[in-house]
């Protein structure tokens, strides 16, 4: 006999990701905290609806002073939905549930030894796929490129989220509005909202623009507000890059 497994009462559940920013706090939390309301008073709205995880993986601290760090960052209205690398001792019933498994780059598996050139690289595939010594010709494998293209705009507002690699936008982007790439952003316009480039933990991730008016940049979690940067910067095309834990620019033309 069939018996059926559904009906109206049903629970569906699905899978599904979603992109989150990671808080890593550093000691001493009462300068850290000052850091933070820094940055949201200089870029507002930018905690607001989104997904916080806080990463305690590298912070010595007692269950007390992480309970009191989750109740003071619930009074700056930044939500934790999670908490990474926090020792079952240190959590309670009360905070956000333990996280794990995030991974900080994207979803793109790469072999430890990589073919000095493309000769080796065609050799290898031919070693695997096509062993038979009468077949002349490999098989080419190419990589599917990792970017997503916006040909218009991005208005105040809107936000263009893309964790897999680059993005590219014919355009500008206005004040208010915030491009997120896990790779490299190249913007054919001017940048007057938030650009944040290597979101998922990528240094060598870079901002292009063709004109920097920008309200914020950031490159691998380390930021810089428009107080911050060079006046004689504003108004030219720039690339901004990432050497160690300092943003550095370079005018274009």
């Amino acid at each position: 006999m069939t018996k059926v497994l559904t009906d109206a009462r049903s629970i569906r559940i699905k899978g599904r990701s979603f992109l989150a920013v990671v808080l890593s706090p550093d000691l001493p939390l009462d300068q850290w905290l000052e850091r933070l309301d820094d940055l949201a008073a200089r870029s507002a709205g930018f905690f607001l609806d989104r997904p916080v995880v806080l990463d305690v993986s590298e912070l010595s601290i007692k269950k007390a002073e992480l309970k009191q760090l989750i109740d003071d960052l619930a009074a700056r209205k930044v939500r934790i939905m999670g908490i990474e690398g926090a020792r079952p001792s240190q959590l309670t019933p009360e905070m956000p549930p333990a996280m794990k498994g995030g991974k900080p780059a994207s979803d793109v598996e790469v072999t430890a030894q990589e073919p000095e050139t493309e000769a080796e690289a065609e050799a290898d595939v031919a070693a695997v796929v096509s062993p038979a010594p009468q077949r002349q010709e490999a098989p080419q494998v190419r990589a599917i490129p990792q970017s997503l293209t916006i040909d218009e705009p991005v208005r105040s507002g809107q936000s263009i989220i893309f964790p897999e690699g680059d993005i590219t936008i014919v355009g500008s982007v206005a004040s208010g509005a915030e491009v997120i790439a896990g790779g490299s952003i190249h913007i054919y316009g001017t940048l007057r909202g938030r650009a944040m480039a290597g979101s998922i933990g990528n240094s060598n991730a870079r901002i292009f623009c063709r004109r920097l008016e920008a309200e914020l940049i950031a490159i691998d979690g380390i930021y810089k507000m428009a107080e911050d940067m060079d006046s004689s910067l504003r108004g030219h095309a720039v690339q901004l890059s990432l050497e160690g834990e300092t943003i550095m620019a370079d005018v274009l033309f």
